[in-house]
């Protein structure tokens, strides 16, 4: 049986076209990259977020996992972060059907996902802090758009 909480994040299931734009780390400026996504159920507990890049994007991941789970005792989300580079990190995650947030507060960085969650459609932005979340840099936007296949 699937948690109530964890059941709300069923509108992310299914097959994203993706579009990354507008990274400060990208030449020539107003590059887009495209790629895709595969957000699925791992039984009825975990969603399973694979998102692969398709283009050249310089020294940045190309293909990232999310594990999006819940903890009831802390009636909070968490999502469980790896990389091909080998990098792991853990965020914290709120949703609200329209809102999705991932944010995380450590020694290295602060880093949050931000994007407005629509009919078919994801607008999002990856920013980053370096001084513990005082000043905010915006990384990328990030579009995922239902793929109708």
């Amino acid at each position: 049986m699937r948690n109530p909480a964890m059941e709300r994040l069923d509108v992310l299931v299914g097959s994203w076209r993706t579009t990354l734009r507008d990274a400060w780390f990208l030449e020539p400026a107003g590059l887009e990259v495209p790629g895709s996504a595969a957000v699925g159920w791992l039984g009825d507990a975990f969603i399973d977020f694979r998102w692969t890049m398709e283009g050249d994007v310089g020294d940045a991941t190309s293909e990232m996992v999310l594990i999006l789970g819940r903890s009831d005792a802390n009636d909070a989300y968490t999502a469980l972060y790896h990389d091909e580079r080998g990098v792991c990190r853990v965020f914290a995650m709120t949703f609200d059907g329209a809102r999705w947030e991932l944010r995380r507060e450590d020694p290295d960085m602060f880093q949050r996902f931000v994007a407005d969650v629509g009919q078919g459609r994801i607008d999002g932005r990856w920013e980053a802090s370096e001084d513990q979340g005082v000043t905010w840099r915006k990384d990328f936007d990030l579009v995922f758009e239902r793929d109708p296949r």
